[in-house]
């Protein structure tokens, strides 16, 4: 085995120009290793010292045909020396595989960047599944761009002659060798990929011996074919000090899950059934028995959620996960867990609809199933994350208000968040929201339905607890006793007091935080995924100078006690959403309140500057009038 450098060669023909951020996505057939290429330049950037973000992006079908628009996979980073807030709106490169990756993302690339082709790849027949008329490499229909094509399949055939591997063995390491490009061309260690690679193929060798290869001569043939004239460098940025890990939003949910077990000294609970974009959290939990988590993947999603009910009733802290779907086919179970009035977590990443809709496309179109989704008057605290990272403190508050308050909380977070990443500062344990100790009353004092004043929340007695004997059911309840009861009078009491139990979180609540000034021209009001461009866009239009101002909702159900206030301290309140407007009826109807709706239902997030560009409309239209200053 030959014995091959991990640092990039610093070249002393190209001129290294020093940029504050960069973007580059990576795209080609699923079979072509994209998400990890993309995943392996991410941890190379972390190691780096960038702030980033990242969103892979996955065909829809799970075997589309090999070369066609539908079967792209890609993944995007947006890498700096400043606080990144999204992947990026437009990449500065691409790196596309075939003709058909070229087709689905060249129209995204910044007029003026960087087309890195597999020229290889542009045979006749692949050029007819994308549905190309005649080659782009030779028509001229580039020439927004600035095109490098390279011979990676021949390259990389090449470079790993000899060393006895076939012919389709060796084309699945041409994403080492464009990787190796990608490295050079932004300044990127090799050594933690070097690592991987040795961990991944360790018990074959030639593996080892192919891909480090593959990488490294992708890396010299950048530097030596002077094919870039140029090379940029992205300086560390400026990170307040602890340490960090790459999470996604998927993983954040599951070690918050985790975490408040171990927060709250009860065993965890998870039943699922797979659904994209959802599967990789009991993926994470599986990996997580040391810690006494429980993991079920049942038959379907109704035993899904049955069975974190039950495990609810036993005393554990139960959670389910799915999709949209999914929490259809699970609403009378929520139900019957509202009824019974047992803490239950319910996680909703959700995807573009209705029906199958895209599965493995970003949506936030569930909010009105999330807060209205079942029969009768039947109330439950709704909760969204806002980054990848903020899934872990989301799904720890979930579970703290899921005990506190004695009912099921659904948690949304999206496709985006879901796969999405950045790195997070790992919390400490004593930094953590503690978790309330709940004491029964004595067997004597002891009733099913008697509430904690404080919260409205009824005792959690368990199976098998000697004097607690109890009756749970979907059939009302009297109060206090809990016995099945018909009376009218008493089933409005239980009602009303089932929502006032929820309306009780508003004092759990903290202060919503505003970006910009208290008072002024226009208010943005986000949810879910779309912080990172909602802050971004606000930042933006403030070093502008001008007047507007924003905040990211957290709690949906109950709304935040101090909203009503904030939102009459502006003239104009715009709601971007990536659905038909459900956060903005909501706010309508609560708040009276003449809001107007920015929305967005592609299957993708919103680009910073498409919510520039809303804001800049309505500025327009405020100056026309003569609004305030």
């Amino acid at each position: 085995m030959s014995d091959i450098s991990t640092k990039p060669k610093q070249s002393t023909s190209t001129q290294i120009e020093v940029i504050e951020s960069a973007v580059i996505r990576f795209a080609g057939d699923s079979g072509d290793g994209i998400q990890l290429t993309g995943s392996q330049f991410t941890t190379a950037t972390a190691f780096a010292g960038n702030d980033l973000s990242t969103f892979p992006d996955y065909p829809a079908e799970i075997r589309a045909p090999v070369g066609t628009v539908a079967g792209v996979s890609g993944f995007q980073i947006q890498f700096a020396s400043r606080e990144v807030l999204t992947p990026g709106d437009a990449p500065d490169v691409l790196v596309a595989m075939n003709p058909a990756a070229l087709k689905a993302n060249s129209k995204d690339v910044k007029k003026g960047g960087i087309l890195i082709v597999n020229k290889d790849a542009f045979t006749p027949m692949n050029l007819q599944k994308a549905g190309y008329e005649k080659n782009p490499l030779e028509d001229g229909s580039l020439s927004d761009w600035r095109v490098i094509p390279v011979e990676l399949t021949r390259l990389t055939r090449n470079a790993l002659e000899g060393l006895g591997l076939t012919a389709a063995q060796t084309e699945r390491c041409k994403n080492f060798f464009a990787l190796g490009i990608a490295y050079w061309l932004y300044d990127r260690p090799l050594e933690a990929t070097v690592r991987w690679i040795e961990g991944k193929f360790k018990k074959n060798p030639v593996f080892v011996e192919a891909n480090k290869k593959a990488l490294h001569e992708g890396n010299s043939y950048a530097e030596t074919a002077e094919i870039f004239g140029r090379h940029y460098c992205v300086r560390k940025a400026p990170i307040k000090p602890g340490v960090y890990r790459n999470i996604t939003g998927n993983e954040a949910c599951a070690l918050g899950l985790v975490a408040a077990s171990q927060a709250s000294g009860l065993a965890l609970w998870y039943g699922s059934y797979p659904i994209t974009p959802a599967s990789d959290v009991l993926h994470e939990l599986s990996k997580c028995k040391n810690f006494g988590v429980k993991t079920f993947q049942a038959e379907d999603e109704i035993a899904a959620i049955g069975s974190a009910i039950g495990a609810s009733f036993a005393g554990l802290l139960a959670a389910t996960g799915t999709s949209g779907p999914g929490v259809a086919l699970k609403t009378e179970a929520i139900g019957l867990a509202v009824m019974t009035e047992l803490p239950l977590v319910i996680l909703n990443v959700q995807r573009g609809g209705p029906s199958t809709g895209l599965p493995t496309k970003t949506e936030q179109s569930d909010l009105f199933q999330a807060i209205y989704g079942r029969n009768g008057d039947c109330p439950l605290p709704v909760l969204a994350a806002a980054t990848p990272g903020d899934c872990f403190a989301m799904a720890y508050e979930a579970c703290r208000l899921a005990i506190k308050y004695m009912t099921p909380v659904i948690l949304l977070t999206d496709g985006y968040l879901a796969n999405g990443s950045e790195p997070w500062l790992v919390p400490g344990a004593a930094a953590l929201p503690k978790f309330e100790k709940r004491t029964l009353l004595s067997p004597a004092e002891y009733k099913p339905y008697q509430r904690d004043p404080q919260t409205l929340a009824r005792s959690w007695a368990t199976p098998g607890a000697k004097a607690y004997e109890h009756r749970l059911g979907g059939l009302e309840k009297q109060d206090v006793t809990g016995t099945i009861s018909y009376d009218g009078d008493n089933h409005e009491k239980m009602v009303r007091l089932r929502a006032a139990k929820v309306n009780k979180l508003t004092q759990d609540i903290p202060p919503t935080e505003i970006l910009g000034e208290k008072k002024g021209q226009i208010l943005l009001v986000g949810w879910g995924g779309t912080y990172g461009s909602i802050t971004a866009a606000v930042q933006n239009l403030q070093k502008r100078g001008e007047k507007v101002s924003s905040i990211h909702l957290r709690h949906l159900n109950p709304l935040p006690p101090d909203l009503g206030g904030i939102l009459s301290g502006f003239e104009r309140v715009l709601v971007p959403e990536l659905n038909m407007g459900q956060l903005l009826k909501v706010l309508r109807a609560e708040y009276l309140v003449p809001a107007t709706g920015y929305n967005k239902i592609k299957g993708q997030a919103f680009k910073v500057v498409e919510i520039e560009e809303a804001v800049d409309v309505i500025l327009e239209d405020l100056k026309k009038k003569g609004g305030k200053n």
